[in-house]
């Protein structure tokens, strides 16, 4: 069994703490391809794709929170969509090919910008949510994980500072001093974070979320008799 994870820095998990090695140890049995990369959005991943052979029996596609947040950054390490259409047409396109290389995907709505819901980063991330929940809609072998709506609904039980870290080298720092989940644990908390890093990349309860909900999604597809892809 085959799972090919395709996404950015959060599933790398760099900076942060990795949701892909909760899973690793939770599923013996399964190969997981951790195929993200720093700074990607929807553009740049297109780019990838072309470039890149995928065979699976399960992708989880995880991309967008880049094409919001590195507006937010001086330097914008990767191009970003100009707007919602632009990011609908090669959200299409990039969905179009990880259907072909997979027997089953899941598409996951970009996440957090900022742990504050009701700034205008989050406001444009439930934009995006929407149209990766539409597009998916339209693929009878698409399954959509609203990864925004888990984090708020966690989000609502506590008070989070609006720390968004958007200096091209605090998060290249982040990168070389916190490397263990216990220091950057407690960054997050001087912070005055519950579930990321920076306001983007995950601590250990931000890891321990995604892990689950993506868990909730393989032992639906792939371990329901009534269900299953294979």
């Amino acid at each position: 069994m085959k799972i090919g994870l395709v996404g950015d820095s959060l599933t790398e998990g760099r900076p942060g703490v990795s949701f892909v090695n909760i899973l690793k140890e939770n599923y013996s049995t399964i190969s997981f391809d951790n195929l993200g990369k720093p700074g990607e959005t929807v553009k740049s991943l297109h780019t990838r794709l072309t470039k890149t052979k995928l065979d699976y029996d399960l992708i989880f596609l995880w991309i967008g929170v880049n094409d919001v947040y590195s507006k937010l950054l001086r330097v914008q390490a990767q191009p970003v969509a100009n707007d919602p259409e632009e990011f609908r047409e090669y959200y299409n396109i990039v969905l179009e090919i990880v259907t072909a290389s997979s027997i089953h995907v899941v598409t996951v709505s970009p996440a957090l910008v900022g742990e504050t819901l009701q700034n205008e980063s989050n406001k444009e991330i439930k934009k995006l949510s929407s149209i990766i929940e539409s597009l998916s809609k339209s693929h009878v072998n698409v399954s959509f994980l609203d990864m925004h709506s888990a984090f708020e609904k966690h989000l609502s039980k506590v008070t989070s500072s609006d720390y968004v870290n958007i200096k091209v080298m605090r998060v290249m720092l982040d990168v070389l001093f916190y490397k263990n989940p216990s220091s950057i644990d407690r960054i997050s908390k001087k912070r005055g974070l519950h579930f990321t890093l920076d306001g983007i990349h995950l601590n250990s309860a931000g890891a321990a979320l995604v892990a689950d909900e993506y868990s909730t999604m393989i032992d639906r597809l792939l371990f329901n008799n009534h269900k299953s892809i294979q």
